[in-house]
């Protein structure tokens, strides 16, 4: 029984939401399981999750995405829109790759005007956990019919930079919008004017790391502090697993960061991740060589210049993933 407090034309295959109600249904239905068989064939690296409820679904999908890949699975975004997702978000960002926060479905799923600072503690919590975290739904909305956006939308998406966000995502706006290269730009112009004035608030304090991370943890946590005192232009690091860029990233001080990789997949996933420019690079013979080859290209791109500061972090022997111990300030 269902009572209609505002009518209107309800049309099939649209998406139902029950507020206050916690499901029983499996996170992963039979066509996402036949749609994962597919994923497993394309060498992409981010999935979704919609509708996450707890850390188990985070696992679950792991578990089978690592059988279909042979052990190199994608990376998992969960999607926080419900209640229970909110609820149990530290456990979920612990087990994910990624978080979005889906503010379309969450608005119905809680009281709507719970949503910005849920918004904001949740992009607090993926920081400190150095996750990325993608800001989602109607970010310009009126765009969708509209050239211009309305001043709300303006700030939102302001707003949204400001918590740090590594990632502001577009939806209708660009799938059945009328005006998707306008909103791009529009969006783009705004990120880039308030990024200007600097939102780089930088973490003062290390979140807890395991003891086989403590040493690296530290070498990063030091580098980051390092470049905000001598305003480094740069920070270089090396990575094959990726470890180094999501925890450099996470620091969000005001240095470019700049990620040298022989791994494709991992140069690709890192477009999603907060200031960071990933760049293939093949030669690893020691950590000097290494060191002066990335700078050369670095400067021939034209992403630093004479007379920058720029800080390495890296390994010493080279090529030993998770032994970051060393750390090096040069000036070019």
């Amino acid at each position: 029984m269902a009572k209609v407090i505002q009518g209107g034309l309800l049309r099939s295959r649209k998406g139902v939401n029950l507020p206050k109600t916690k499901l029983r249904l499996p996170s992963l239905s039979e066509k996402d399981l036949n749609d994962l068989e597919f994923i497993a064939t394309l060498n992409i690296q981010w999935v979704a999750l919609s509708f996450v409820r707890t850390a188990k679904d985070i696992k679950d999908l792991r578990q089978k995405l690592n059988l279909l890949c042979n052990g190199k699975p994608p990376r998992i975004i969960a999607k926080i829109e419900k209640p229970e997702a909110v609820e149990n978000a530290a456990e979920i960002i612990a087990v994910s790759d990624a978080i979005m926060v889906a503010r379309g479905d969450l608005g119905v799923e809680i009281p709507q005007e719970q949503v910005p600072v849920v918004q904001k503690k949740l992009a607090g919590m993926c920081i400190a956990a150095a996750k990325p975290v993608i800001i989602a739904t109607q970010m310009m909305e009126g765009m969708i019919s509209s050239m211009r956006p309305t001043r709300a939308e303006v700030s939102d998406v302001a707003n949204s930079v400001l918590d740090r966000a590594d990632a502001l995502m577009l939806s209708g706006e660009t799938s059945v919008g009328s005006y998707p290269i306008e909103t791009v730009e529009t969006m783009s112009r705004i990120i880039t004017d308030v990024e200007s004035y600097g939102v780089y608030q930088p973490r003062t304090e290390s979140a807890v790391s395991s003891p086989e991370r403590r040493i690296s943890d530290s070498i990063i946590m030091a580098a980051c502090d390092l470049a905000q005192k001598v305003n480094a232009h740069a920070l270089i690091a090396m990575t094959n697993t990726g470890y180094s860029a999501f925890k450099l990233a996470s620091h969000r001080t005001g240095s470019g960061i700049f990620i040298f990789s022989n791994n494709r997949q991992l140069i690709s996933a890192l477009n999603l991740v907060w200031g960071v420019q990933a760049i293939y690079f093949e030669k690893f013979k020691s950590t000097d060589d290494a060191m002066l080859e990335m700078r050369k290209v670095l400067v021939a791109r034209g992403f630093i210049n004479s007379g920058n500061h720029i800080i390495y972090v890296s390994s010493i022997p080279i090529g030993k993933p998770g032994k970051t111990n060393m750390l090096k300030l040069s000036v070019v």
